[in-house]
């Protein structure tokens, strides 16, 4: 009988058995589908993550459940991702309606207060990742960017230089249009 603190010999050596098979089948897949797999590029890769983790926990904790359907699970959330990203990659339309742009929070030192807003960022969240990156004053950042996997990008430098324009590609919000 399964308590709090004590389980079936059985049950626990089942645990670990699909913990071993589970975790080869997701080298496996991964190895299949490559590093993206587990990249946090989009918001959808990261809930694909997430679904990745919970599959994994169903099968390894719940012994009544079947590692063919854990395995065929997990193969169907990587392909369903591979193939998102390449439709989402080819194709511009599909890529704006389910991906969010990058959005420009602070630039040439000054916080953009309207683009806070709408990304729904507070000011003491910006100011922690500018400690977080190591700006000394605002006058040193040249950009900070909330990016489509919700991580933001601290540009700073102490001298004045420029951000060359590709690094600003796709980013929304930028003042004067840069």
């Amino acid at each position: 009988m399964e308590t709090w603190l004590s389980a079936p010999v059985l049950t626990l050596v089942k645990v670990f058995i699909s913990l071993i098979a589970i975790f080869t089948i997701i080298i496996v897949i991964t190895r299949i589908s490559g590093l993206r797999t587990f990249a946090k590029m989009s918001s959808f890769d990261f809930a694909s993550t997430i679904a990745i983790g919970s599959i994994l926990a169903s099968v390894v904790m719940n012994t009544d459940q079947s590692l063919l359907k854990g395995g065929v699970a997990l193969a169907g959330i990587v392909l369903f991702q591979t193939l998102f990203a390449f439709v989402v990659r080819k194709s511009k339309k599909l890529n704006s309606a389910f991906t969010n742009a990058p959005m420009m929070l602070m630039y040439e030192g000054k916080i953009l207060y309207d683009n806070l807003d709408k990304t729904n960022v507070g000011e003491s969240d910006l100011i922690a990742k500018l400690r977080e990156a190591n700006a000394l004053d605002f006058s040193q950042v040249r950009a900070v960017i909330l990016e489509s996997t919700g991580d933001m990008s601290v540009l700073h430098s102490a001298d004045r230089s420029t951000i060359d324009n590709r690094i600003l590609l796709g980013v929304q919000g930028i003042p004067g249009g840069v």
